[in-house]
């Protein structure tokens, strides 16, 4: 039977990420210097295995970041809007700190099970997993044995996992994620099987290093 692997990475650091500022759909930001570190590294990692094909969100910062492994693998990339960050709306550029008390009131929400409820000019997770799950499949469909690496986002990566794995969309907030991190999984007949989550050790010797 068919298996595909499946490198699910998200994007390396920007300053709004630096910042503690949301950054979702609407908001474009570069890697910073940082970021484009932890970009290096994981290539470097992802070039322990033989992968086939390499898809980034269409934002910049994951574009960058998938941008290094392109170079060293020869993988030419693709480019998915549909894989984008959740649209975070009204919240976008702001200070986590500012927005707070909505977010909590959005969170209790969404861990009550109601995940079609939107940010105020936003998404919600449903309507987020049901592009970026589409999307994901459609690469599933044509890919079948080989190994795919996906950059992407962090609230983008909680909403896919939770999903995948049965977690519910309610419990999204239980996955873990980090700039630069990488997660395995294995697709077999529809399913998704867990290899491991948020791997960090690639980045662990960034200090001192230049690219």
């Amino acid at each position: 039977m068919s298996k595909t692997r499946l490198f699910i990475a998200r994007h390396g650091e920007t300053e709004f990420n630096r910042k503690g500022m949301l950054q979702g759909r609407g908001i474009n930001a570069p890697l910073n210097e940082t970021g484009k570190l932890q970009a290096q590294c994981l290539s470097e990692y992802l070039q322990n295995y033989e992968t086939n094909f390499l898809v980034s969100s269409s934002l910049i910062r994951a574009e960058e970041t998938a941008g290094f492994y392109s170079a060293a693998s020869g993988l030419i990339l693709d480019k998915n809007s549909d894989l984008d960050e959740m649209d975070f709306g009204d919240f976008e550029g702001e200070p986590i700190i500012a927005v707070m008390d909505e977010i909590k009131r959005l969170d209790a929400a969404w861990r009550n099970g109601e995940v079609d409820v939107k940010i105020p000019g936003g998404e919600s997770p449903a309507e987020v997993f049901e592009r970026a799950d589409a999307a994901v499949r459609d690469y599933l469909n044509e890919k079948e044995d080989e190994t795919i690496v996906l950059v992407i986002h962090g609230r983008l990566i909680r909403i896919l996992l939770s999903a995948w794995l049965g977690y519910g969309l309610q419990n999204m907030h239980l996955i873990e994620h980090a700039n630069g991190a990488v997660n395995q999984l294995v697709h077999h007949k529809g399913d998704f099987e867990p290899v491991y989550f948020n791997k960090t050790e690639h980045l662990l010797e960034l200090n001192g290093r230049n690219l």
